[in-house]
């Protein structure tokens, strides 16, 4: 993934700043699009901004984080070739990858501990997409 891009609303603002210190320790590059503080601000904006870069490059991956993940989910997913999962666990994670090629994961601050999400958001950027018969299935979408 040549990009990767990531913002939150104010329920996941610190749940994002906990995300990008781990990005920097692996020196993974990234590109926050806000917010830039916990103030409350409305989910949609920035999950259209996410998706507006994801879907410029089929390299592009995106990261939203908000209460419970299912906003910016459906936000993202109004995006033409865009493909956001909302992921729990690894399993979950790993699936959206391999099967579903998602090119963006969402997160709920409040439903995931800080060390599974930076698990889940691990296993999102190292799982490649596996193709085959998923390929001609994801061209359906």
């Amino acid at each position: 993934m040549k990009k990767i891009f990531i913002s939150s609303d104010h329920a996941g603002y610190k749940l994002k700043e906990f995300i990008k210190i781990n990005l920097d320790k692996k020196k993974i590059r990234y590109f926050d699009l806000g917010p830039f503080s916990d103030d409350r601000v409305d989910y949609p904006d920035y999950a259209h901004k996410v998706a507006k870069k994801v879907k410029t490059n089929n390299n592009h991956a995106g990261i939203l984080v908000c209460g419970s993940g299912m906003g910016m989910n459906i936000a993202a997913n109004k995006h033409k070739n865009i493909r956001a999962a909302q992921c729990f666990n690894l399993k979950s994670t790993k699936l959206s990858r391999l099967h579903n090629d998602a090119n963006i994961i969402t997160l709920g601050s409040r439903l995931l501990t800080k060390i599974n999400a930076l698990k889940c958001v691990s296993v999102f950027l190292d799982t490649k997409f596996e193709g085959g018969r998923h390929a001609k299935r994801i061209k359906k979408i």
